[in-house]
C-alpha cells in the first residue's frame, strides 16, 4: 500500500499541514518522485497560503500523484507506516552499496562491524517515530512520583561521596548520570586525585571501570594498592614530626623493593582487601592486549558488561575520537565529549574524565618553592568542550615535594564554583585528604 499517498491525502483532507511536522515528516522518507513533489507542493502552498491546498489542486499539479479520500487511519499510524518503509528502504540500499562491499573488504572484522553499527544507527535515528515530544509536567506527575520511590528507595539514583569532606559540602556528592572533569598541568596530580576518588566510591559498594591509557597496569594498581592500604592504615610514618597512618611505600613496590617484614605484611594486605572494600575496580590499562580501540562505543559496551556505577576515563585526549562530523576545528573531540555526557546520563553512572591545562610560568616563593595555583578554565588545553559538558569542573595543583595539593571547584551547576580545598599530599604514602583545620588540626603540632 502507498502509505506516503496515504498521509499526504489525509493532510489534504484534514486541511493540517502542520501534521507533517508534528510526526517529523521530511521529504526523503517518501520513497517515489511524485510522493516527495507532492509532499514538497503541498509544504510550499501551506506556507504561502497558511492552509492546505485542494485535492483537485495537488492532482493537477503533480503528475503522478494518486489522491486518497476518506483515509480514516490516524497521523500517528500513517507517520510510523511511512518511516517503517523509509527505514527499510535504506537499510537494503546500505546492505547492497558498493561502499558495504569495499568496506567488508578492507576492514579488519571488529571495524567493519563497528561502521555497520553506526551506519545502522543513523538510519535508524532518521526514521524514528515519536508519538510525544519531552514530559508534561502538570500532567506526567505519576511518573515523576515513581522515579521518586525509586531514588528514595536508592534503585535509579544514587550519590557516590567524594572523599573529600568540602567537595561534599559543596556540591553533595557525585550525581548518577553525571560528568565530572578534572584538569591541572602535566604531572600535577590528576590522576592521583581522580584515582582516591573511584578508590572512595569502591569502599562505598561501587563497581568501578577505570580506563587508564596512560598508565601500564602494574603502575595504576601499585598506586591504588599504596592508597588502599593508607586507608586501613597498614603502616605509620612520621613526616614533619608527626606520625601517621600511611600505606605501603609506592616507589618500593613500583621497584619490586618492598623489605622483607613489608614484603609479608603485603601478602597479607592483598587477602584481606575483598573483605575490607564492599566493591570493586576493574582496569583497562595502556598495556592490555585487547585495549586497541577506545572509542565511546567500546566504553559503553565495556560498562555494560561490568554494570559499572562509576567510570573513569584517563586521560580524556587518549581517546579515539569520534568522526567530526561539524568540520570544525576541535569537532572530534567534541563530538567525543558529548557522547560521553550521554552515555553517563543513559546508564546512571557517574564519569570522571580527565584532561590537560597549558603549561605556564611557575611562580615561586622567596626560599624557591613553588606557589599552588590550580589552572583555571581557559588553560584547558585539549578541548573546551568537556568542560561544557561537564557538571561540575576541578582544578588541581599539587606540590609533592612540600606535600601540599590543592583542588578549586570551578564551573558547578550545583554550586560550589571558586571553593578550594587544600590537601595533605603525600600519595607515595598513600595519604591524600584534605587539611583538617581548627582544634583537630592544631593538635597535631607541639606549639
Amino acid at each position: 500500500m502507498a502509505y506516503g499517498e496515504s498521509l499526504l491525502s489525509k493532510v489534504i483532507d484534514a486541511n493540517d499541514p502542520a501534521a507533517l511536522i508534528r510526526h517529523d515528516i521530511r521529504e526523503d522518507h517518501f520513497l517515489t518522485e511524485p510522493e516527495r513533489r507532492a509532499y514538497r507542493f503541498i509544504r510550499d502552498y501551506a506556507e504561502a497560503n497558511g492552509q492546505a491546498p485542494d485535492y483537485r489542486t495537488v492532482a493537477a499539479e503533480v503528475a503522478g500523484f494518486t489522491y486518497r479520500p476518506d483515509v480514516a487511519d490516524s497521523f500517528e499510524w500513517l507517520a510510523r507506516k511511512v518511516k517503517e518503509g523509509a527505514a527499510k528502504y535504506r537499510q537494503h540500499a546500505f546492505f547492497t552499496s558498493r561502499e558495504f562491499s569495499e568496506k567488508y573488504t578492507t576492514m579488519k572484522p571488529e571495524e567493519f562491524a563497528e561502521w555497520v553499527r553506526g551506519k545502522l544507527g543513523e538510519i535508524e535515528a532518521g526514521t524514528a517515530s515519536r508519538t510525544k515530544v519531552g514530559t508534561d509536567i502538570k500532567r506526567d506527575t505519576v511518573a515523576f512520583l515513581d522515579e521518586y520511590r525509586k531514588r528514595k528507595e536508592g534503585r535509579s539514583f544514587k550519590i557516590w561521596r567524594s572523599k573529600f569532606p568540602t567537595i561534599n559540602r559543596e556540591i553533595g556528592g557525585y550525581l548518577s548520570g553525571s560528568m565530572y572533569t578534572w584538569y591541572a598541568r602535566s604531572g600535577r596530580g590528576k590522576s592521583v586525585i581522580t584515582a582516591e576518588e573511584v578508590i572512595e566510591a569502591a569502599f562505598q559498594g561501587a563497581v568501578v571501570l577505570a580506563w587508564i591509557m596512560e598508565m601500564s597496569r602494574y603502575e595504576w594498581m601499585a598506586r591504588a594498592y599504596t592508597s588502599i592500604s593508607a586507608r586501613l592504615g597498614v603502616c605509620d610514618a612520621e613526616i614533619d614530626g608527626v606520625i601517621q597512618k600511611a600505606g605501603f611505600d609506592n616507589l618500593a613496590l613500583l621497584r619490586g623493593q618492598l623489605a622483607e617484614e613489608f614484603e609479608a605484611a603485603f601478602k597479607a594486605f592483598l587477602e584481606r582487601i575483598a573483605e575490607e572494600m564492599p566493591g570493586t575496580i576493574i582496569i583497562r590499562s595502556v598495556d592490555d592486549q585487547d585495549f586497541d580501540s577506545r572509542k565511546v562505543r567500546d566504553l559503553e559496551a565495556d560498562i555494560v558488561a561490568t554494570g559499572a556505577d562509576v567510570v573513569l576515563v584517563d586521560p580524556f585526549y587518549y581517546m579515539d575520537y569520534e568522526t567530526n562530523t561539524s568540520k570544525t576545528t576541535g569537532g572530534d573531540a567534541a563530538e567525543t565529549s558529548k557522547k560521553l555526557r550521554r552515555l553517563a546520563g543513559k546508564y546512571g553512572t557517574v564519569l570522571h574524565v580527565i584532561t590537560q591545562a597549558d603549561e605556564v610560568k611557575d611562580e615561586k616563593t622567596d626560599d624557591g618553592h613553588r606557589e599552588l595555583r590550580p589552572p583555571q578554565r581557559a588553560e584547558i588545553k585539549k578541548t573546551k568542550a568537556v568542560l561544557e559538558d561537564a557538571t561540575n569542573v576541578f582544578g588541581i595543583d599539587t606540590v609533592a615535594s612540600d606535600g601540599l595539593g590543592v583542588i578549586e571547584l570551578g564551573k558547578g551547576r550545583n554550586g560550589g564554583e571558586g571553593t578550594t580545598v587544600e590537601l595533605l599530599y603525600l600519595p607515595n604514602y598513600g595519604i591524600v585528604r584534605e587539611m583538617e583545620t581548627g582544634a583537630e588540626a592544631a593538635g597535631q603540632f607541639q606549639f
